[in-house]
């Protein structure tokens, strides 16, 4: 059994990336707390936004409205496949998206107002190395905002995947996995920032509910792999992938309400400072 996770993980190599499905098993998820990490950013009209590990360009479509057509925001993501579907997207003259790694920033120092990494940061090997990039891009007094999620427990979209699969996984796989929440710690978000030379540090928790049409419709977002999670699920025989499936179906059965809707809430941190 092996799953092979191409760069920034939730994207096989060289296999294109369907919005549609991506959207389903993250982004309506995730989406909750873009306009949180905006907000922390400070964004505002004709700003320079940098968003980093752009995806699919979730966090840089709310941002383009806010930045207006004097501002423009710049997509970086280290995977080739997420930035192709987010040109796609995004096909608008104030956007520009850049395949790059987010610890070595093809960018001036200062050529930003503002930084934001949507779900992103936990998964660089460096994290300090990660920061000590945001805030060297952006201006003297401009702000960087990182959304991460919290712990497994308060993601039960997620986290319950992950825990059923866990006894058929490998060693290897275990560890791609737990980087989702690798920094779900509040204290240790605001240290990296305070380490990284930030001003006014700070970390807010933000829990966001949303309701979808039901387990089927869930389900179909992780049989379409998109995701470091469903990738993994698709690595295992046919035999232990239904196993799981019966698993996460009883564990979510909590969160069903009578007309069969599913409704779940999410967690995240948003941590940020000022240079």
């Amino acid at each position: 059994m092996s799953a092979t996770f191409g760069r920034g993980l939730h994207a096989a190599t060289g296999r294109a990336v369907d919005i549609s499905a991506y959207d389903r098993y993250l982004g309506r998820w995730s989406r909750l707390t873009v306009p949180d990490v905006l907000a922390a950013a400070a964004i505002t009209q004709h700003h320079r936004v940098l968003d980093v590990a752009s995806g699919t360009g979730a966090a840089a479509s709310m941002a383009l409205p806010i930045v207006g057509s004097a501002g423009f925001v710049v997509g970086v993501d280290i995977s080739l496949e997420m930035l192709t579907s987010a040109r796609m997207r995004l096909d608008e003259p104030s956007y520009s998206a850049v395949n790059a790694d987010g610890q070595a920033l093809p960018f001036k120092d200062g050529a930003f107002d503002a930084v934001v990494c949507q779900l992103g940061l936990q998964f660089f090997p460096n994290l300090a190395a990660g920061l000590a990039e945001f805030r060297r891009v952006v201006r003297a007094g401009g702000v960087v905002a990182v959304c991460v999620n919290a712990t497994s427990d308060r993601l039960p979209m997620w986290g319950n995947l992950a825990d059923a699969m866990d006894r058929f996984l490998t060693d290897g796989q275990r560890k791609v996995l737990a980087l989702s929440w690798a920094l779900a710690d509040p204290g240790r978000l605001e240290r990296l920032f305070s380490e990284a030379g930030f001003q006014d540090s700070r970390v807010e928790q933000i829990r966001r509910e949303r309701t979808i049409d039901g387990f089927d419709d869930y389900w179909a977002s992780i049989e379409e792999g998109v995701g470091s999670i469903p990738q993994a699920y698709h690595a295992l025989s046919e035999p232990d992938r239904l196993a799981v499936r019966e698993e996460v179906r009883s564990r979510l059965a909590r969160y069903e309400s009578a007309d069969g809707k599913l409704t779940m809430s999410v967690e995240m941190l948003i941590g940020s400072g000022r240079a």
